[in-house]
């Protein structure tokens, strides 16, 4: 029974710290939003967009046509994701309108700057910082984020290059009828929000893949599992000059951690070759599962 409550509270605290987050990154939006597309009325992507360009073409209402897709995307999300997605997409879709109302309140006549040229990048900046905190909660702000994510657990596209190729198609396809250099400045902001949310989600998971080539593979080896607590693997490999058959030594570590790895294989062998690569994601014991010794 107790067990059951100690679980039952660390669960309630995750949804708890969740939920922060979620709302946190939301007000990031809105201030970005706030402080940088109203002022100079920046040209619109999103569902928003799609929805001008479906008023424009079809004679679809506007609010309408919002309403209508979101349900939709939230029913998506509902399917593919999970229901524990959709609850935490729900807050943002309630949250998210009234902390805008209340960015703008705040922020009133204190405008930075309406050079709409500083205001796209730092719109782009600070959209694309919101998007990745709220995506790495396990939420989205609804609507075109819904479809990101559902491709990336389906085929693994990346979110930050859907997001883009959708929203640069959803703004050219405002190109007919609306301001074409507002336009334009959408497309910067759209280009800095992407770059921005690509490193927001890879933030963390980036690490360095090492490969050592030595005469002392068992020392090192065994001295990188002892002093880095890091798991290795030894590859048959063959000289290409000498035709000597050897082992060389693979591991899996931190930017953190290669420092360390290096002055620990130099000690043991100064002519050790290594081969260090960064990957873009790394995942079990020790990464995205705990260490076995801590």
């Amino acid at each position: 029974m107790e067990t059951q409550k100690t679980g039952s509270g660390s669960r309630v605290r995750k949804l708890l710290i969740q939920a922060a987050i979620i709302m946190g990154g939301l007000t990031v939006y809105a201030l970005g939003v706030a402080l940088f597309i109203l002022p100079v009325d920046m040209i619109a992507a999103g569902t928003t967009g799609m929805a001008l360009a479906a008023e424009h073409y079809w004679g679809i209402p506007l609010s309408g046509f919002v309403a209508v897709f979101n349900i939709l995307m939230f029913i998506l999300g509902w399917l593919e994701l999970g229901r524990e997605f959709a609850l935490s997409t729900l807050i943002a879709t309630f949250y998210y309108p009234f902390i805008l109302d209340r960015m703008i309140l705040l922020v009133g006549d204190n405008i930075l700057t309406r050079d709409p040229m500083l205001c796209a990048i730092f719109s782009g900046l600070m959209i694309g910082v919101s998007l990745g905190v709220v995506i790495r909660a396990g939420a989205s702000t609804g609507g075109l984020d819904i479809p990101p994510l559902v491709l990336k657990k389906r085929f693994g596209i990346p979110v930050s290059v859907t997001l883009y190729v959708v929203d640069f198609a959803v703004l050219l396809s405002q190109m007919t009828f609306g301001d074409k250099e507002r336009i334009l400045y959408g497309l910067i902001m759209v280009i800095v929000y992407t770059i921005v949310l690509d490193k927001v989600l890879l933030m963390g998971t980036r690490q360095m893949q090492v490969k050592i080539i030595s005469d002392q593979f068992e020392t090192i080896s065994r001295l990188v599992q002892e002093k880095l607590d890091r798991g290795t693997t030894l590859l048959s490999i063959e000289g290409g000059h000498s035709r000597k058959k050897s082992f060389a030594v693979l591991v899996v570590v931190s930017g953190r951690e290669l420092a360390r790895l290096n002055r620990l294989v130099m000690e043991q062998d100064d002519k050790a070759f290594m081969i260090v690569n960064q990957v873009g994601e790394v995942k079990g014991r020790g990464f995205t599962l705990t260490k076995k010794y801590e």
